[in-house]
C-alpha cells in the first residue's frame, strides 16, 4: 500500500533572494552552476499563468517560456521575467511545467530533433528539479523521470486538483511523488501554490493515477448529475432544489457543490476543462484499467458521451456541457451562443 502523507500550506513561505547564474573556470574550461532558488515555468496558460504570478508575488524570481513574443509585455507585468528561449530555464534550480499532455511534455524534457531543439533532460544542470505538474500518462511519467535520472537530475510529478480560480487563490491540493530528497526541497513552493500537499511515494508515476482516477470520477459524477437533473426537469421540478438537498444531506462533496448549480442553472459557456482535455484523461484512465484487466463500464459511457459532444461542436464547453448533452439525448433543447470557431447557421440560398 502506498503510504499517503498531508500536509497543509505551512504560514510563514520562505522567500529565496533572486541569485544569476554564476561561472567558474577549472583547467579553462566553464563550468555552469545552480542559480539557487530561481524557478522555470514552462506552460504559460491560464493555470500555468496564475501559478508562476502567485511564485513571483511570494518573492521568487520566475523566468517564464512561452512561444509567442506578444505575451512577453503581459507576462512581465505580473512580476515574472519572460523569455522565449528555453535555454533561458537551463541554470534554474526548479523548473515546473504544466502542459496538457505526453507528446507536449516530451518535446519539452527531450527536445526536438526536428528544429535542433534541446530540451531540460539536456539542458539542466544535475541537481536541478524538473516539477511536473501536468496531468500525463503513468508510463510518460516514468520515461520522463527516467530521463532525468541518467543525468542526475531530479524529477517530481506533483499534479494537482482546482481550476484556474483556485489557483489564484492558491487553493490547489498538489499530489506529489518522486524521491523524498527532492520532494522536501519542493515543499516550500507547494506552500507557496497550494493549501494541502499529498504525498503519495516514491514512484512519479503514482501521483499521476491519482490525479486520472480523480478526474474520471469527476467526469462520471457529472453525467450522473446530469441525467438526474434531465429526469427531474422533464417531470417539472425545479433542479435547484434538488441541488440543494443532494448537497445539504448525502452529496456534500466540492464536485456536486461547484457543478451541481451550474447544471441547475444549465450555466454551460465555454472556457474551464474542456471537453478534449476530459477525453484525454477519461482515455488515459481507461487504458490503465486494461492494462490491469479492470472492467470500468461507467467510465466508458462517458467517453461515448464527450465524443458525442465534441461531434456536436461543443468542444470548447467545460465538461458540465456533459449534462447538456444528456439532456440533448432526452429531447430537451437549449440555447447556446454560437463561438467564434464554430460556422453560422445556412441561410436559404447560400
Amino acid at each position: 500500500m502506498t503510504r499517503v502523507e498531508k500536509h497543509s500550506r505551512s504560514v510563514h513561505v520562505p522567500v529565496v533572494p533572486s541569485a544569476r547564474s554564476t561561472a567558474q573556470r577549472t583547467n579553462g574550461q566553464s563550468v555552469r552552476t545552480l542559480s539557487k532558488g530561481v524557478i522555470g515555468f514552462i506552460g504559460l496558460g491560464r493555470m500555468g499563468t496564475a501559478m508562476a504570478a502567485n511564485l513571483a508575488t511570494a518573492g521568487r524570481r520566475v523566468v517564464a517560456h512561452v512561444r509567442h513574443p506578444e505575451r512577453l509585455s503581459e507576462l512581465e507585468a505580473l512580476g515574472l521575467t519572460p523569455t522565449t528561449n528555453i535555454s533561458d530555464l537551463f541554470d534554474c534550480e526548479f523548473v515546473v511545467s504544466m502542459l496538457p499532455n505526453d507528446n507536449a511534455l516530451r518535446e519539452v524534457i527531450f527536445g526536438r530533433s526536428s528544429s535542433d531543439l534541446d530540451g531540460l533532460a539536456f539542458g539542466l544542470i544535475p541537481g536541478a528539479i524538473h516539477i511536473s505538474m501536468s496531468t500525463i500518462s503513468t508510463n510518460g511519467a516514468s520515461q520522463f523521470a527516467a530521463g532525468h535520472a541518467e543525468r542526475g537530475q531530479g524529477y517530481v510529478a506533483a499534479p494537482v486538483f482546482g481550476n484556474p480560480d483556485a489557483a489564484r487563490a492558491r487553493e490547489l491540493y498538489i499530489i506529489a511523488a518522486g524521491a523524498s530528497v527532492d520532494v522536501e526541497r519542493c515543499r516550500p513552493l507547494f506552500d507557496i501554490l497550494g493549501q494541502q500537499t499529498f504525498l503519495v511515494g516514491s514512484e512519479p508515476s503514482a501521483a499521476n493515477l491519482i490525479k486520472l482516477a480523480g478526474n474520471t470520477m469527476t467526469a462520471t459524477t457529472l453525467e450522473v448529475l446530469g441525467e438526474v437533473v434531465t429526469l427531474l426537469r422533464k417531470r417539472g421540478l425545479n433542479p435547484q432544489t434538488f441541488i440543494d438537498i443532494l448537497t445539504a444531506t448525502m452529496f456534500g462533496g466540492r464536485v456536486h457543490r461547484i457543478y451541481g448549480g451550474k447544471i441547475a442553472a444549465q450555466a454551460y459557456a465555454p472556457g474551464g476543462f474542456v471537453l478534449p482535455l476530459a477525453l484525454k484523461d477519461v482515455g488515459l484512465a481507461l487504458a490503465e484499467a486494461e492494462r490491469e484487466a479492470v472492467p470500468m463500464p461507467s467510465v466508458g459511457v462517458v467517453r461515448d458521451r464527450l465524443l458525442t459532444g465534441i461531434g456536436r461542436g461543443y468542444a470548447e464547453y467545460d465538461w458540465t456541457a456533459l449534462a447538456m448533452i444528456a439532456a440533448e439525448e432526452a429531447g430537451l433543447e437549449f440555447k447556446l451562443p454560437r463561438l467564434a470557431t464554430q460556422p453560422a447557421p445556412a441561410r436559404a440560398g447560400d
